[in-house]
C-alpha cells in the first residue's frame, strides 16, 4: 500500500515561476484594483515615483481595510478556494491576484492597511525567500510602516500596496531611456484602466458606488467602447438562461464613423482602433474580462467591424468560463456560444447596413453622380457615369473622334480604380481618405473653370450648379467656400 509523503515545492522555485504568468503592468495594477473595488473603495491613487533612491509604485484606496489577521491570511497563496461561491460584489477569483500580479513587477511587496486609524502591514521579499528558500512572511512593526513611502495619503480606513525593487518595469534601462519607458507604460496603464473599469468609473453599474482613479494626480476617464453618446445602435437583447443563472447579450452597432465629431473619433480610434476592435466585450460582475474575439465563430471583416456585444456573466458561473488567473481569458460555455452564433447574422446584416447605407446615400445625395454602382451578371461594378453633365459639356465641345478618345478614357479610368489600395486605407483610417489637398485659390479656380464648362457665360440656377458641384466630390469639405462663391458670382 502507498504511503504519503508531503512533498511542498520549492519557496525559492515556485515564487521565481510565479513571477512569468504574463502579466503585464496594466494587467497587474488592475488585479490590485479589483481588490480595492471589492474593498468598497471609491477613490483609488496610482502613484509611480521615479525620483525617490528605491523608485516606487504605490496603490491607496480607501476601502474597508483590513485587521492584523486578514492582512495576513490576503498575503497567503490561495488565499481563497475558486470553487467557494464569492459575492456578486467581489472581483476575486482564485486568492493569488494580489501576489501574482504583484510579483510580476517587482520583488517587494508591501501591503499597509488601516481600520478606523489602526494600521497593520506584512511584506513579501523575494530576496529574502530565495536566502532561505522558505515562505517567510514579514510582519511589520509601527516603525517599518511609518518609514513607508505615501503613508501619508492612507485614511483612517484603507489599504496601500506598495511595490519595490521593480526590476521588471524598468527593462534593465536607466536614467532618460527608463524614464521614457516607463511613461509610455503609464500611458499604456490609463487607457487600460479606463476600458476595463469603464462601468465603474461612469457609476452606471446597479448597485455600485461611482469610482475615481487616478494615475500620479491625472484623473482616469471611462471610456465606452459602445460609443453609446455618439449615436450607436442598441439592437435588442438576449438572455441565456443556465441553471439559475442568467447571461446576458446586448449588441451594438456602432456610428458610421462619417457621423461622429473629429474630436470624437480622434478619441476612439487613437484608445482602441475602434473602427477594427469589433466581438464580444466579457463583463463578470461589471468588470471587463477579454474583448475584441468572435470564438472563432466567424472571422473578423468589414461585414462586422462596427459589431459589438457586450455579454455580462455572474462570478457563479466561473467554473464554466474557464477564467485564468490574470482574469484576461473567459471562454463562453456551450449554450452561450450558441446564443452568439445566432446573434452573429442578424448583427452582421446590421453593420454592413450602416455602411452601405452610407454609401447609398452618397449616390441618391445628388440627381447625376459621377460614378455608378451596378450589380449585374452575379458580380458588382463601378464605373463612371457617362450622362453626367460634366461629360456632356465636354462631349459638345469635341469632334465625333474626340468624343469617343473621352469616352474610352473614362472607361479606362472606371477599370483601373485601386479598389483593393482604396479598401485597405478606408478601412484602417477612413478619416485620412481624402481627395482634396487644393487651397482655397485653387479650388475657386476650379469653381470658375466648372461654371464655364458647363454653362459657359450663362448664370446657372444656385440648386443645379450646387447639385453638379456636390457630384463631383471635389469640394466635400469646403462647401462653406462653395456657398461663398456662388454667393458672389450669381448675385
Amino acid at each position: 500500500m502507498a504511503r504519503p509523503h508531503p512533498l511542498p515545492p520549492s519557496a525559492s522555485s515556485l515564487s521565481a515561476s510565479m513571477r512569468d504568468l504574463g502579466y503585464s503592468l496594466e494587467t497587474a495594477v488592475a488585479d490590485i484594483v479589483d481588490n480595492s473595488i471589492s474593498a468598497e473603495a471609491t477613490e483609488i491613487a496610482i502613484f509611480c515615483n521615479l525620483s525617490l533612491q528605491a523608485p516606487t509604485l504605490v496603490i491607496i484606496d480607501n476601502g474597508r481595510g483590513m485587521d492584523s489577521d486578514t492582512i495576513v491570511a490576503a498575503m497567503r497563496h490561495g488565499a481563497a478556494n475558486p470553487r467557494t461561491p464569492r459575492s456578486p460584489r467581489d472581483l476575486g477569483r482564485f486568492g493569488l491576484g494580489l501576489k501574482t500580479a504583484s510579483f510580476s513587477q517587482c520583488r517587494r511587496l508591501t501591503v499597509v492597511s488601516a481600520q478606523n486609524g489602526v494600521q497593520c502591514g506584512a511584506e513579501w521579499d523575494l530576496d529574502l525567500i530565495d536566502q532561505k528558500d522558505d515562505w517567510i512572511l514579514s510582519i511589520l512593526d509601527e516603525e517599518d510602516i511609518e518609514a513607508l513611502p505615501f503613508l501619508d495619503q492612507l485614511g483612517e480606513n484603507g489599504t496601500i500596496v506598495v511595490w519595490r525593487q521593480l526590476d521588471r518595469l524598468f527593462e534593465d534601462e536607466t536614467s532618460q531611456k527608463r524614464d521614457e519607458i516607463v511613461n509610455e507604460k503609464l500611458d499604456v496603464l490609463e487607457k487600460h484602466l479606463s476600458l476595463v473599469f469603464h462601468r465603474f468609473l461612469s457609476g452606471e453599474l446597479k448597485g455600485r458606488r461611482k469610482i475615481a482613479i487616478r494615475i500620479n494626480g491625472h484623473p482616469v476617464e471611462p471610456f465606452d467602447p459602445f460609443c453609446r453618446k455618439s449615436g450607436s445602435e442598441m439592437l435588442p437583447e438576449d438572455i441565456v438562461r443556465i441553471g439559475s443563472d442568467s447571461v446576458h447579450m446586448q449588441p451594438y452597432i456602432l456610428p458610421h464613423h462619417s457621423r461622429l465629431s473629429a474630436k470624437d473619433y480622434d478619441y476612439y480610434q487613437n484608445r482602441s482602433d475602434f473602427i477594427s476592435n469589433q466581438g464580444a466585450y466579457i463583463y463578470r460582475n461589471g468588470r471587463l474580462m477579454t474583448w475584441g474575439d468572435w470564438f472563432r465563430l466567424i472571422p473578423k471583416g468589414e461585414a462586422t467591424k462596427l459589431a459589438r456585444v457586450q455579454i455580462d456573466f455572474p462570478s457563479t458561473l466561473d467554473e464554466m468560463w474557464t477564467i485564468d488567473i490574470k482574469k484576461s481569458r473567459a471562454r463562453p460555455p456551450h449554450a452561450v456560444r450558441e446564443r452568439l452564433r445566432q446573434i452573429i447574422p442578424r448583427i452582421t446584416g446590421r453593420s454592413t447596413n450602416v455602411h452601405r447605407g452610407r454609401g447609398q446615400k452618397l449616390f441618391e445625395d445628388v440627381q447625376a453622380p459621377i460614378w455608378e454602382r451596378y450589380a449585374d451578371q452575379g458580380g458588382i461594378r463601378y464605373s463612371l457615369n457617362l450622362n453626367h453633365p460634366l461629360v456632356r459639356a465636354l462631349s459638345t465641345r469635341l469632334d465625333e473622334d474626340g468624343t469617343r478618345a473621352l469616352r474610352l478614357m473614362l472607361d479606362s479610368v472606371g477599370h483601373a480604380l485601386p479598389i483593393e489600395m482604396i479598401y485597405s486605407d478606408y478601412s484602417t483610417q477612413p478619416r485620412d481618405v481624402r481627395n482634396t489637398s487644393a487651397s482655397d485659390d485653387e479650388l475657386r479656380a476650379r469653381l470658375r473653370e466648372l461654371r464655364l464648362i458647363l454653362f459657359g457665360e450663362t448664370v446657372p440656377e444656385p440648386a443645379e450648379f450646387m447639385n453638379i458641384i456636390r457630384s463631383t466630390r471635389m469640394f466635400e469639405h469646403k462647401m462653406e467656400l462653395v456657398q461663398q462663391f456662388i454667393g458672389e458670382e450669381f448675385a
